[in-house]
């Protein structure tokens, strides 16, 4: 079922029919505005340059080749993570598996571990010159398998984003209604085909809305091909904006056809969810668990293999260096952590003030004005982080040069990049407020504003601080806005890692990289909580 289609039931189910007033309208629009600047930012440079200047930049042999590696990065991982997340979800959720709760939260645990960690730690083990290199020359080996390039790009990025295709299917496994498959199972069908003709079609909505995350994280990641090495979109922006000597023109050009491949994945995500729309069941019953008797030793392994993979190799790797760095490691300035403390907080808090309209006019209006401010909303998030950063640098210096690189602009990029998240938790606390709340407080007397205050803001105040944790949270790891935007000699978490990394300094990094891990692990807290356990 679509989501606006979900929104209506839940109004038609508290009885909001009655439309908000115009300054909740109003508010709400110039909010979707707001946020919408880069894009439109975006496409007013664009614009700039005459469509043969644009088409000659098109067809040139770099970009055509950079939006191939693209391509083919969002395939491999698309299908890697559908492959490890979706059997990681069934062994967990319908089957006898031991230790499926342990298993469960170390299955989720790799989506707190930011993908550009993970990935020089994978440089660091497995490259050249690497500790497995090291490790293996006493025994003769020589050479070892190079990690960079595509295979090794698309290994981290698999490793640290199956865990949104399993949380997903996983939630789809938990609502799925059992008595399908006892039926299917009286109609002599085996366990097998039960799985492919029932349960399959019924979580493939979870799945799919797993893979699109996957795919628009493998589009918009900066860190992860820069160290591997692999020409992408994001690669080439943050170069080309940051080079002399490119054409006039190419970084505007390359972010306009990351943002089409962009709307093409959104729109094949819509498609086949609207296809598969008709499946979804509003059962509770869960079915009986399959048991695996000696597959379990297999399955085991499984879960094993990708735990030391996807969570042993980055950790063992930030504690080898922290014990082999020496005095390095306290070379690292508490302030760089604060800074960070500091924007995130600040952008927490403006993206929860703005969802509050936001969230409130889509929650309660069915209006087509509400459903396009609530869409607007969204575009920041599918922007990638550097298209987001190359907007603002450009408006910034065309018409507000007092805010180039500035904490302000900063702050507002990630305002941009994770309102959404703050826009659904919010609404979903709205949409359980009973309106005649809100009427009955107006009937005493109250004003629009005060009987907000009084009914409402209490009543969603567990979601609001939900949507702020994790705009916090998300902040803390974005990079390459990060890069794009702070201010010079203003240093965060994840620019000074970029930074140690890049001078080779690898013990320096351990102890903000830990740090980042650690505070990103909040982040899990606030997913697992949200889920209902089986047990």
């Amino acid at each position: 079922m679509a989501a606006s289609e979900r929104l209506a039931r839940l109004r038609d189910a508290v009885g909001g029919d009655d439309e908000p007033g115009l300054s909740l309208a109003v508010l709400a629009g110039a909010v979707a505005a707001f946020v919408s600047l880069p894009l439109v930012g975006l496409l007013v440079r664009a614009s700039n340059y005459g469509f043969g200047h644009l088409f000659g930049l098109l067809t040139q042999t770099g970009s055509l080749d950079v939006l191939a590696n693209s391509l083919v990065l969002v395939f491999w991982v698309t299908l890697g993570c559908v492959l490890i997340g979706v059997p990681l979800a069934v062994l967990t959720v319908q089957t006898d598996l031991p230790g499926r709760r342990f298993w469960t939260v170390v299955a989720a645990l790799p989506l707190v571990v930011p993908s550009y960690i993970g990935a020089f730690t994978f440089a660091s083990a497995f490259g050249p010159q690497g500790d497995l290199a090291d490790a293996l020359a006493p025994l003769g080996v020589e050479r070892i398998p190079a990690i960079y390039g595509l295979h090794g790009t698309a290994l981290v990025l698999i490793l640290f984003t199956y865990p949104y295709v399993f949380l997903t299917t996983r939630a789809a496994l938990l609502s799925f209604d059992g008595t399908l498959v006892e039926a299917a199972r009286t109609l002599n069908h085996s366990r097998w085909e039960a799985f492919k003709r029932v349960t399959v079609p019924q979580i493939l909505p979870g799945v799919t809305a797993g893979a699109l995350l996957a795919a628009l994280y493998a589009l918009s990641d900066f860190g992860t091909p820069s160290i591997m090495r692999y020409e992408v979109f994001t690669q080439q922006i943050y170069i080309a904006q940051r080079s002399l000597g490119v054409p006039e023109g190419y970084p505007a050009l390359l972010s306009l056809q990351l943002l089409a491949v962009v709307a093409v994945v959104l729109a094949l995500e819509s498609r086949i969810g609207e296809g598969d729309a008709s499946y979804v069941s509003r059962g509770s019953r869960q079915p009986g668990r399959i048991t695996l008797g000696v597959w379990k030793w297999p399955a085991m392994a499984f879960c094993a293999a990708v735990a030391v993979l996807s969570l042993g190799v980055p950790l063992g790797v930030l504690a080898w260096w922290f014990e082999q760095a020496g005095a390095a490691v306290f070379d690292f300035e508490p302030v760089v952590a604060w800074n960070s403390l500091k924007v995130a907080v600040a952008a927490a808090l403006v993206a929860s003030l703005l969802a509050l309209p936001v969230a409130g006019y889509a929650a309660r209006s069915s209006s087509l004005f509400s459903t396009l401010t609530d869409r607007l909303t969204y575009v920041g998030y599918a922007i990638p982080g550097v298209v987001v950063g190359l907007a603002l640098l450009y408006l910034s210096t065309e018409f507000t040069q007092s805010l180039y690189k500035t904490v302000p602009l900063l702050v507002f990029a990630y305002v941009v990049r994770f309102l959404p998240q703050a826009v659904g938790t919010v609404r979903s606390s709205v949409l359980q407020v009973d309106p005649k709340l809100t009427e009955a407080a107006r009937t005493l007397g109250r004003s629009p504003f005060g009987a907000f205050r009084k009914v409402t803001l209490p009543l969603i105040a567990p979601g609001v601080a939900a949507g702020a944790a994790l705009v916090f949270l998300t902040t803390m790891k974005e990079l390459p806005a990060t890069l794009m935007l702070s201010p010079i000699g203003f240093e965060t978490l994840v620019s000074y890692i970029w930074l140690v990394r890049g001078a080779g300094s690898y013990g320096a990094a351990a102890i903000p990289a830990l740090v980042l891990v650690g505070v990103s692990a909040l982040s899990m807290v606030v997913i697992l909580a949200q889920e209902r356990y089986n047990g």
